[in-house]
C-alpha cells in the first residue's frame, strides 16, 4: 500500500521539529508501491525528490518544493547462520535502536556500540552511522533497494556501497535516485566488546561485568547524559563531523589544547574531537535567537522552540568560521542541509 499526501507538514518528520511543508509526501510499504504510484500519479515523477527515514539528520531551510518518499518497509529475518555468524535482513522502515536491542537480546555482537542512535534502518548505510569506535559498514554485507529512475531493483555488496566516514554511494553519487528497502547485517555469535572509546569502559565498570547487555546500557547512559532527546528539544545529534587531520596538525593541536580527544587512524591520519574544539572556542551553551549550542554537548545545535532552519544554519556557519580562525580546522557538517 502507498499513500500520497499534498502540502504535508514535516514537523513530525525532522528531529529539529521545524514547521516546514513538502509539496507531496509519499509513503510506501513495498518496492512495488513506487511503480504503482508513478502509474497513478505520473506528474510526481518530474518532481524534485528526497528520501527520508526518521529525518534525524536533516536541516530544512524552507518548505520543500518537491516529493519526499518515506519507505515504511518492515521486517527482520535471518537469511543465513552457522555456529559463528548470523546474517539478518532488516526492512528500511524499522527503528534502528529497536534492531540494536533485538541483536543484544539474541546475543549477536556488532551493533551494541551504536545503541540509541535515532533514525530508521534505511538511513544507516546512507549515512554510514557510527559511534564509540564502531561504524555501521563493519557489519553491513549487502544493501537492497530500487532505482527511482527506472524502477529496477538493486542489490549492492559492501564494496559496491563505497562506504566512507559518514558517507556512501547512496549519499553522494546516487542521492535521491536510489532508495534503500532493506539491509543485510552480518553479526557474530561470539565476539569481543569494543570498550576503549571515550568514557565507555569507565561507565561499563560502574554498571557491572562486561557483556552485551551492560555495554548497551553503558552507551545509552553516556548518550542520554550528553545528548538531548529530540522529542523534547529539537536537534539532530552531532551537527559536525569529527575532523580528520594529519599527525602533524594533531600534534600541534595537542600542544595548543591539552586534553583534546585524538583517535589514531590506520592510514596515518588522526581523528580529533569536534565538540572539544567548539567548546574551547567558547560556543558551548551559546544562544542566538531560538537556535543554540547545547549546554552539555557543544557538538549539538538545538531548536529551543520556534527556530527556523536558517537561524540554525547561520549559527553553524559562525561556529565553523570561528573554529577555523582560532584553530585552523574547518569543521564539516554531518547534518544534511535541505535548501529548497
Amino acid at each position: 500500500m502507498y499513500k500520497l499526501v499534498p502540502n504535508y507538514s514535516l514537523r513530525d518528520h525532522n528531529s529539529f521539529g521545524l514547521d516546514v511543508l513538502v509539496s507531496y509526501w509519499l509513503t510506501i510499504s513495498s518496492a512495488d508501491d513506487w511503480l504503482t504510484a508513478m502509474l497513478n500519479y505520473p506528474h510526481i515523477y518530474q518532481e524534485k525528490r528526497l528520501i527520508i527515514g526518521g529525518g534525524t539528520n536533516l536541516l530544512f531551510i524552507s518548505d520543500f518544493d518537491g516529493l519526499i518518499i518515506s519507505p515504511d518497509i518492515f521486517g527482520i529475518s535471518i537469511t543465513y547462520q552457522d555456529s559463528h555468524f548470523v546474517e539478518v535482513e532488516v526492512g528500511a522502515g524499522e527503528e534502528w535502536d529497536d534492531f540494536v536491542s533485538h541483536c543484544v537480546q539474541n546475543g549477536w555482537y556488532g551493533v551494541e556500540n551504536l545503541s540509541l542512535i535515532p533514525g530508521k534502518v534505511g538511513a544507516v548505510p546512507v549515512q554510514n552511522i557510527g559511534a564509540y569506535g564502531v561504524e555501521a559498514d563493519s557489519v553491513i554485507v549487502r544493501v537492497k533497494g530500487i532505482s527511482l529512475e527506472t524502477g529496477s531493483s538493486f542489490s549492492f555488496s559492501h564494496d559496491e556501497c563505497c562506504f566512507g566516514y559518514r558517507s556512501s554511494i547512496f549519499k553522494e553519487r546516487y542521492a535521491g535516485s536510489l532508495m534503500v528497502t532493506s539491509v543485510i547485517f552480518k553479526l557474530k555469535k561470539q565476539g569481543e566488546l569494543m570498550m576503549d572509546y571515550g568514557d565507555l569502559r569507565k561507565t561499563l565498570d560502574s554498571i557491572g561485568e562486561p557483556n552485551l547487555v551492560n555495554l548497551r546500557e553503558a552507551v545509552i547512559q553516556i548518550r542520554s547524559s550528553k545528548l538531548p532527546d529530540p522529542k523534547h528539544l529539537g536537534n539532530a545529534g552531532s551537527f559536525f563531523k569529527n575532523p580528520i587531520v594529519s599527525e602533524e596538525v594533531a600534534t600541534a593541536l595537542e600542544e595548543l589544547l591539552p586534553g583534546i580527544p585524538v583517535y589514531q587512524l590506520s592510514d596515518g591520519f588522526v581523528k580529533i574531537g569536534a565538540g572539544f574544539l567548539i567548546e574551547k572556542a567558547g560556543w558551548k551553551g551559546f544562544q542566538a535567537g531560538k537556535a543554540a549550542v547545547h549546554h552539555r554537548q557543544a557538538l549539538v545545535l538545538v531548536n529551543t522552540g520556534g527556530a527556523t532552519g536558517k537561524e540554525i544554519l547561520d549559527l553553524s556557519e559562525k561556529i565553523q568560521q570561528d573554529v577555523l580562525t582560532k584553530f585552523g580546522v574547518l569543521l564539516e557538517r554531518e547534518v544534511q542541509v535541505i535548501e529548497e
